[in-house]
């Protein structure tokens, strides 16, 4: 036990003389919260749009202003032409235009049906279907009120007829805000970062300095070597997970509904795959350089896109879906974000712990073997 705790001890002295080591464990965690919080954002709050109105008259005059009161749609633009509409849209300046087409006053007084039409700019699908939702019930909301003022002033009763009305309730986001689905998860990506891409390059470091070779010839047990060298990195995991549910509630205001024990005990079930990973990618690498490449390019970014962490599993074809399976960080952001967005905690979430501890304990012992039989 003392010479892990001599391991340990040299590990953290190490650390003190690179001062580049706790930027990356004690600034990069907030820093990368205030990134993911603020710029990673999917809400459409204001639409730029363009109008196009050969009506001109009090009744397009009354429906753009439907648009404007909603607080979505900013009218930045009123065209006079065709070439303008397609100009504005290729050149990015607005998401929408919306063309009211001429007669339109009439044709609603004739009580006859009006096609009005709404260009989008589709290169960024996501911000173009939410817009789209938001123009279709604006018209819709607008065309009932017209139907009914119509009826009322020809004198005619309007009794609506018996219709089904959804009471929406939603939970755990009730603004649905994006960063309460982005900020949690960069706990689990910050724990990768820290475990998984500092402990290669650390062993690799110390391949090419030559520290490592003369521990080698010390009589130190190989799993000592393994257990002190993987420790510290456990230790400043955690330290990181710390800062990162701190600042989060605080610049978020985003609280951990559940348990504290079980997420970190899910956390250091996670860490022991990230451990094991880094070991993995420390054998193979020869210089620090290869083992970055190899931890980024190979490992984490698998990890990010396949994990749920930016984009839902769900909508991914079968054979990724699949794939994602055999990704530790999968079971742990689902763990992530029930256990502070929704509260829930192990009688709902075992399985996925579960998960973490058979991963985590087959991908280290792999690894440990093989670091072992490099030491030898």
């Amino acid at each position: 036990m003392k010479t892990i705790l001599h391991i340990i001890k040299k590990e953290f002295l190490q650390f003190k003389r690179d001062p580049r080591m706790f930027g990356i464990i004690l600034v990069a965690p907030v820093v990368q919260l205030i990134l993911l919080g603020y710029a990673a954002n999917l809400d459409v709050e204001k639409v730029h749009t363009l109008i196009l109105d050969y009506d001109k008259t009090f009744t397009s005059r009354e429906l753009i202003s439907e648009f404007e009161s909603s607080g979505f749609f900013s009218m930045d633009y009123y065209a006079e032409n065709y070439a303008e509409v397609i100009k504005r849209i290729n050149s990015a300046q607005v998401l929408t235009a919306l063309v009211i087409p001429k007669d339109f006053e009439k044709k609603l007084k004739r009580n006859e049906t009006v096609r009005l039409q709404a260009i989008f700019d589709g290169s960024d699908g996501n911000t173009a279907s939410i817009a789209a939702g938001y123009i279709a019930q604006i018209i819709a909301k607008y065309s009932q009120d017209t139907m009914i003022e119509y009826l009322e002033k020809s004198g005619k009763k309007f009794s609506p007829l018996g219709e089904i009305t959804p009471e929406v309730r939603v939970w755990y986001n009730p603004y649905l805000k994006t960063r309460y689905f982005m900020v949690p998860g960069i706990v689990g990506l910050l724990l990768s970062i820290v475990t998984l891409i500092l402990t290669s390059l650390a062993i690799v470091k110390e391949k090419e300095i030559g520290t490592l070779e003369q521990l080698i010839v010390t009589p130190i047990k190989p799993y000592q070597m393994i257990a002190g060298k993987i420790i510290p990195f456990i230790i400043l995991g955690f330290v990181s997970v710390i800062i990162v549910i701190t600042a989060m509630g605080l610049l978020f205001n985003i609280p951990v509904r559940g348990s504290i024990v079980f997420l970190f005990g899910s956390a250091f079930l996670y860490i022991l795959s990230t451990l094991g990973l880094g070991l993995f990618v420390s054998t193979i690498s020869k210089t620090q350089q290869q083992a970055m490449m190899i931890a980024i390019f190979a490992i984490m970014m698998p990890m990010v896109y396949l994990s749920g962490f930016a984009f839902p599993i769900e909508n991914m074809p079968d054979i990724i879906q699949y794939i994602s399976y055999v990704i530790p960080l999968r079971y742990f952001i689902t763990i992530i974000r029930g256990v502070i967005l929704k509260g829930i905690g192990f009688a709902e979430l075992w399985s996925e712990a579960g998960m973490l501890l058979l991963m985590g304990i087959v991908i280290l012992y792999l690894s440990s073997l093989r670091f072992k039989r490099k030491l030898e």
